[in-house]
């Protein structure tokens, strides 16, 4: 018996088509592709696959997004997909969208605020099923994604927005680890490299500075702000370099900023953490691989990317929205005067 004939070329091949070959029904057609609802038998299945890998049929997406009121889109809104970070927090909420079956579309606001709204604009005129946002700012404006009903998530937020779901660590606590550690190795000298957001709100990594200094009878260091970027950090590392007060240790608010005072140390020919010791924020693959290795306060990053995808599929669902806060750990390696990584 021989096998049916493929259909001649023509601009898209069907569902029906891929029926006719298989020799089934166009509902099994459908079982196969959308995995359900109804199981089909192995070989059955094999038929149909076989059918679609030769004819090459794609699904119209368009026309299931109708079907389901479901395009099975989430949006990701990042202010710097250059930074090693957000890279790997990008891929983390990639696999999580993945695993429940969701694309996700990718969106760089480069720290700009009206490239972020524009972003959130076109992103709810898609019509994505939710969006999750790590904003340039501390309260941003969602009234698009509302007017749109489209649910969404603020992602990398250390504090609670009432009314929205957010997913974040706090900042304080992390930054107090990093500082008392190093207060711990003797220091009495340690400023604050921090970084700018569009809004200048305080950033409460600040606040964790200002904190472990106070509880330990400590002057306040200097601060110098910038961006949170390697070029902020260079900027900040030659500004306490310039400084009659040069501190012993700096507390980064970012690994970014770490590198780029790294940078700055050696630059003038002084060792880390010899001279000047150096604990950042963060916990990215950058940190550890950085000459010395940072001592770095380590974001819960799968974590954060789990939580903020069940919130987006929660609040599909009706669900309450809330704010998920995540514990840091401090990643111990060279850059702060300890004489290697912690167990």
């Amino acid at each position: 018996m021989r096998a049916p004939e493929a259909p001649a070329p023509r601009s898209q091949v069907t569902r029906k088509d891929v029926a006719r070959y298989a020799g089934v029904s166009t509902a099994v057609v459908s079982y196969v592709v959308n995995g359900g609802p109804k199981k089909v038998a192995p070989g059955t299945e094999a038929k149909v696959q076989d059918a679609i890998r030769i004819l090459g049929y794609r699904p119209n997406a368009a026309a299931r997004a109708l079907k389901l009121g479901s395009s099975e889109t989430f949006g990701l809104v990042l202010p710097d997909n250059s930074n090693p970070f957000f890279s790997l927090l990008a891929h983390a909420v990639e696999d999580a969208a993945a695993e429940r079956g969701f694309a996700l579309l990718l969106t760089n606001s480069d720290g700009n605020l009206a490239k972020e709204r524009r972003h959130v604009r076109n992103l709810a005129a898609r019509q994505v099923d939710g969006v999750v946002l790590a904003s340039v700012l501390f309260e941003p404006d969602l009234a698009d994604l509302e007017a749109a009903e489209i649910p969404s998530v603020l992602l990398n937020h250390g504090s609670e927005s009432p009314g929205f779901n957010s997913v974040g660590v706090d900042l304080a606590a992390g930054a107090r680890l990093a500082v008392e550690h190093l207060i711990g190795h003797g220091h009495t000298n340690i400023a604050l490299a921090m970084g700018t957001n569009s809004g200048n709100d305080f950033d409460r990594r600040e606040q964790g500075w200002l904190e472990a200094l106070e509880d330990a009878g400590l002057s306040e260091g200097q601060i110098v702000r910038g961006a949170f970027t390697r070029e902020g950090g260079y900027a900040a590392g030659l500004r306490f370099l310039a400084s009659a007060n040069r501190p012993t240790a700096i507390f980064a608010s970012s690994d970014m900023q770490a590198i780029g005072i790294l940078r700055a140390i050696h630059e003038a020919g002084l060792t880390v953490p010899g001279d000047i010791a150096l604990a950042s924020f963060d916990g990215s693959a950058e940190a550890e691989f950085s000459w010395p290795p940072l001592t770095t306060v380590e974001q819960p990053v799968r974590d954060m990317a789990e939580a903020a995808v069940a919130a987006l599929i929660g609040a599909r669902r009706g669900e309450q929205p809330e704010h998920r806060t995540f514990p840091t750990v401090l990643r111990v390696r060279q850059s702060c005067g300890c004489a290697g990584p912690a167990a």
